[in-house]
């Protein structure tokens, strides 16, 4: 019956492409297509009436049998081995993967079943390779992503498990996310806009850029991108391939670290083969001092510059090193320039590498300035010892000073106080009216007295004021004969039997912008020190002279002068000269009046001569040094 529709079936049959059998009950072949033949290699009308286990390999045909009368009783339209792995056998021997739909269908209550079968060796080894690459970019040690450039901001749609190691983010945080968050703040790198550029264009690029992981941990990465486009050559994603180069990156820096060290070092710096002794690099700094170019030092050996060693001296020098006695050596020599000169030196030498050759590195210092240092040194060491025996002296001085300082303060508060005492005595015993001029006379020397010890007590107060700094001036404008009139008077009062003052001339118009008590201290401190060392029926000149700038005080005595090797202290507190030990006085006037004019901005010197006199000189800016 079905032989007599041959012709329907075949005019249907040849319109499809897929192969088409049809077998009966009996699993009887009863019509296929060419196709089908073609498939399994066979020639037209061959397979008509052969059992349908002729198409399968024989290791299925038992389970076949039971398959197909299963489905022969249910008669259900469906593909044959669903989720099981179907081959066919062709008329070679050969087996080769399909896929089958079965159909069944009834002609004149006569049941067949229709089978399409397509060949999907193709599909199959497409499949296989996808897996096989799907499973190497799984596997791959590289970081792999794949992002979508047809939608908004080129979003990641694929990475792969070393991508994600490499980074520490997780799926969420990497999905669906531009890459530029690996970046993080860090985006104003070259690197970065050449990137951006290239995705701009759609080109392919190679760059390194600085990426950090998730813990903020910085990686260099080494990364690649390239567009994938379509059949219309629309660009739809972009595949990267990323590389941790971080150590490689640092063994870079280090490497160019050492190497801006080697030409930067302020040490000459040598490299020379172990073998021929030949200059293999030297250090920027050694080709400067020693006047050779690179090129010219390659040419030659360490004997060429070291003129104090011949090639066997040199190699006996080498010899613990090379027989690993010693792991470096250190001595000192002298090199020869390029112009002939010389220059010392201390050698550092050890062995070392350099890939698979042997090398000695020899680190110079040119010691030139340390051996200059050294004889300096020993001149200082000279100087410091006389310095120290002068200061020992000094000391020795200054000692003396604080006993005779300690002897004249004694000296200076008992005399008052033994006078005060003596008066207040006398004075209880001059009872009677008649007496009155004696009681005047006492009450007069307490009074003097007193006055006295309370001026070495200022004088001590002012010592202290100065040292802390708590001195403050009041600055005023005034007329400078009103200050020399002031000390006058007092000073007339001290005046010794027949001494007198010579009052300066034209002084009347002189002014000054100064601190005004500081000045009439200062003047009264000198004129009452000519007075006390001046002895009876001498003049003290007081000479007075101004110009735009300052004001000079002269005040000139003919008295006992200043010892010539006292001289040098005179001005140092508590001192006083050894002609002036039995006179009363503290030694610190004149350091008082020199502290004062300096801070003023003044000075103070003097010329003296031992039993001739004493001209002191005190110099006084005009106004204020601001």
């Amino acid at each position: 019956m079905f032989q007599n529709n041959q012709d329907i079936f075949q005019i249907l049959a040849e319109a499809i492409s897929e192969g088409i059998l049809i077998v009966d009950e009996h699993q009887n072949i009863v019509g296929v297509n060419s196709s089908t033949e073609t498939m399994f290699g066979y020639e037209k009308d061959e397979l008509l009436q052969k059992p349908l286990s002729t198409l399968i390999p024989s290791n299925y045909h038992e389970s076949h049998v039971h398959h197909f009368n299963t489905f022969y009783k249910h008669s259900e339209k469906r593909t044959m081995g669903k989720g099981r792995a179907l081959f066919g056998s062709k008329k070679s021997g050969a087996t080769f993967p399909v896929e089958v739909g079965l159909n069944p269908f009834s002609i004149y209550d006569k049941t067949y079943v229709m089978a399409l079968v397509i060949d999907i060796t193709e599909r199959k080894e497409k499949e296989r390779d996808l897996m096989m690459k799907s499973e190497a970019l799984q596997s791959a040690s590289n970081g792999i992503i794949i992002t979508d450039a047809l939608e908004k901001d080129n979003p990641i749609i694929y990475f792969n498990p070393a991508f994600a190691k490499l980074t520490g983010y997780s799926e969420a945080e990497i999905l669906n996310k531009n890459c530029r968050f690996l970046q993080a703040d860090d985006r104003d790198q070259e690197s970065v806009r050449a990137l951006r550029k290239a995705v701009k264009q759609g080109k392919s690029c190679q760059t390194t850029i600085r990426n950090y992981k998730k813990d903020g941990t910085l990686f260099w990465n080494d990364l690649n991108i390239t567009p994938v486009k379509d059949k219309s050559g629309v660009i739809t994603h972009f595949i990267g391939i990323q590389n941790d180069v971080t150590e490689q990156k640092i063994s870079e820096q280090e490497r160019n670290h050492l190497a801006t060290i080697f030409d930067e070092s302020l040490n000459e710096i040598f490299v020379f083969d172990a073998k021929t002794l030949k200059f293999i690099n030297v250090n920027y700094g050694a080709q400067k001092n020693i006047g050779y170019t690179l090129a010219e030092l390659k040419k030659m050996t360490p004997l060429d510059i070291k003129p104090d060693f011949s090639k066997v001296a040199f190699q006996n020098v080498l010899k613990p090193l090379l027989d690993g006695s010693k792991e470096n050596i250190e001595f000192e020599t002298r090199h020869q320039r390029h112009d002939r000169s010389f220059y010392p030196v201390q050698v550092h030498l050890q062995l070392s590498t350099l890939g698979d050759k042997s090398v000695f590195v020899a680190i110079i210092m040119d010691i030139t300035e340390l051996k200059n240092y050294t004889q300096r040194l020993e001149h200082t060491v000279e100087e410091r010892t006389k310095q120290l025996k002068e200061a020992l002296e000094t000391e020795k001085e200054l000692n003396e000073l604080k006993t005779k300082f300690l002897s004249l303060v004694s000296h200076e508060f008992k005399t008052p106080l033994a006078g005060i005492l003596t008066s207040t005595m006398l004075l209880s015993k001059y009872t009677l009216e008649a007496q009155q001029d004696k009681r005047d006379k006492h009450i007069e020397t307490i009074t003097k007295k007193v006055h006295y010890l309370d001026t070495i007590l200022n004088d001590f107060l002012s010592v202290e004021k100065l040292e802390t700094g708590k001195v403050i001036y009041k600055f005023t404008t005034f007329k400078l004969s009103k200050v020399v009139n002031e000390v006058i008077y007092n000073a007339n009062m001290l005046l010794k039997e027949g001494q007198k003052i010579n009052y300066p001339e034209n002084i009347d118009e002189i002014t000054l912008t100064q601190d005004e008590k500081t000045i009439e201290l200062s003047l009264s401190n000198l004129v009452h020190n000519a007075i006390k060392y001046s002895p009876e029926y001498t003049t003290i000149e007081l000479n007075i002279h101004q110009d735009k700038n300052q004001t000079v005080f002269k005040v000139i005595d003919n008295g006992i002068g200043i010892p010539i090797r006292d001289q040098k202290n005179i001005f140092n507190r508590y001192f006083r000269a050894e002609n002036a030990l039995l006179s009363q006085g503290t030694g610190i006037g004149l350091n008082i009046v020199k502290t004062h004019l300096e801070n003023l901005g003044g000075s103070i010197h003097f010329i003296s001569q031992e039993n001739q006199g004493s001209t002191f000189t005190m110099r006084i800016p005009n106004t204020p040094n601001q």
